[in-house]
C-alpha cells in the first residue's frame, strides 16, 4: 500500500549568500519559513520542485522537506532543516555568533 503524502515545502540555498530559502506561493523565495508555500498534493509537489530547480540564478540544492503545521506556525519535521538555518557549522560566525 502506498504511503500517504505528508505536507512539504520546497527549500534550497540562496546562490549568492548561501542562506536557507523557501519557495513561497507566488514562486518567489523567502528566508522566513512562515511564508513558505505548504504543498499537500504529490503531483503539485513535483511540479513546484521542477519549477524551483529551474531558478538556477537564485537557488541551489533545491529539494522537498517535510513540514508540520502547528497553531503557532510551520515547523520542520527533521533536525537537518533546523540545523541548516544556523548556517555553516565549522566555526561561530554570521548567524551563529549571535
Amino acid at each position: 500500500m502506498a504511503r500517504s503524502f505528508s505536507p512539504k515545502i520546497v527549500t534550497a540555498n540562496a546562490l549568492i549568500e548561501g542562506d536557507v530559502i523557501y519557495l513561497s506561493a507566488d514562486d518567489t523565495w523567502t528566508r522566513d519559513l512562515q511564508f513558505a508555500d505548504v504543498i499537500t498534493d504529490e503531483a503539485d509537489a513535483d511540479v513546484r520542485l521542477i519549477s524551483a530547480a529551474s531558478q538556477t540564478s537564485v537557488a541551489v540544492g533545491v529539494y522537498l522537506a517535510d513540514i508540520e503545521i502547528h497553531p503557532d506556525g510551520l515547523k520542520t519535521k527533521h533536525f537537518r532543516e533546523e540545523f541548516r538555518k544556523l548556517g555553516p557549522s565549522n566555526y561561530f560566525h554570521g548567524k551563529q555568533a549571535g
